[in-house]
């Protein structure tokens, strides 16, 4: 279908057999379609249920807004990679099918990106807050970055504060350029989860200017049965974990070659899921996993014992490689405390 009017903004909805929440989450997003400047691409996934068929019925219903995009299943990653490709907004946004946008925040949003759209030299990247909307959970955790960004300003690498020890910029929060995107030449891995440690990392290096908004834009609906997040899921799946490990790390530049912020945030980055990794295999409770986490240490350091030394000396690092059995049992406690309090999975 032609288009007419030239898309703000394109939202990646990647689903897979997502009947139940498929509507809720496009019918946050076609909200914003009041100057029909957004785009909704939903990406069945080779759905087995009734998703294909509501993505086609909103494509009818919003033509030219929503479009329906059939494929084999790939996974979460084909599926995002996909969207990417098929994307004519200039930013783009993925939002998973089983989450949405708060209508409090869409219009601040939308008109920032509006205005950088048209500004000529757009931003590369807007840094929004986001909701652990957890169910059962009466009081909603949400992580914001004030305390690292001053809001509303263009800013650089080097313009961001310290992030705090578990603190990291998730897909969630992220509405890139697309051209950024593009020109880093990502291609997340196909049929594997927790690809969006990647997508939330492997652009960096390509983003020059970026933007906070301090709004609870995203709404990250955790606690369902059945979720990839979920830690016995973690644990069964650790192997992708690291895989994610591997990318990250090939994706990493040698301090020197990019701006000192930017280092300094991406070295925090890996040391969190590097640390991540470790728990799941400590969670294990499996001898041969407490092996896999020292070669995981250790095929960082071959990489590059410059990124090692940098990575290793977090704080996180540090206490995910206490040694011995007290310090595998500190970590279990200390992993249950931190899920308690946040409700991450």
């Amino acid at each position: 279908m032609e288009q007419n009017t030239p898309k703000t903004i394109t939202f990646v909805v990647p689903a897979y057999n997502m009947e139940t929440y498929l509507s809720r989450c496009i019918e946050s997003l076609v909200a914003a379609q009041r100057n029909d400047d957004i785009e909704v691409l939903i990406v069945d996934d080779g759905s087995h249920d009734n998703t294909p068929q509501i993505a086609d019925a909103y494509e009818r219903r919003y033509p030219g807004i929503v479009r329906a995009i059939h494929q084999e299943n790939k996974g979460h990653g084909g599926a995002v990679n996909t969207g990417v490709a098929e994307a004519s907004g200039v930013y783009v946004k993925v939002v998973d099918s089983d989450d949405w946008i708060g209508a409090e925040a869409l219009e601040r949003v939308m008109e920032t990106l509006r205005t950088q759209a048209a500004s000529g030299a757009p931003i590369d990247l807007l840094v929004t807050d986001y909701v652990y909307d957890k169910v059962g959970k009466r009081v909603k955790h949400v992580v914001d970055f004030k305390h690292v960004m001053k809001p509303n300003r263009v800013l650089t690498w080097d313009d961001l504060g310290r992030f705090s020890v578990a603190q990291y910029m998730i897909m969630h929060t992220l509405t890139f350029r697309t051209e950024v995107v593009r020109a880093s030449g990502m291609q997340l891995p196909e049929h594997t989860f927790y690809v969006d440690f990647i997508y939330s990392y492997h652009p960096f290096p390509w983003v020059k200017t970026l933007m906070y908004l301090d709004v609870p834009f995203y709404h990250y609906f955790i606690g369902r049965e059945g979720q990839s997040v979920q830690t016995d899921v973690m644990i069964r799946r650790v192997n992708q974990l690291q895989l994610v490990n591997r990318c990250m790390l090939a994706a990493t530049p040698e301090r020197g070659t990019v701006p000192d912020g930017l280092y300094r945030y991406m070295i925090h980055f890996l040391a969190i899921e590097s640390s991540v990794t470790s728990v799941f295999l400590i969670l294990s409770r499996k001898p041969e996993n407490y092996k896999v986490k020292d070669e995981l240490w250790e095929n960082i350091r071959r990489t590059s014992p410059g990124i090692y030394h940098d990575v290793r000396r977090k704080l996180i690092s540090r206490a995910l490689n206490l040694r011995g059995p007290v310090g595998r049992w500190m970590i279990r406690v200390g992993y249950r405390v931190a899920n308690l309090v946040v409700g991450f999975n």
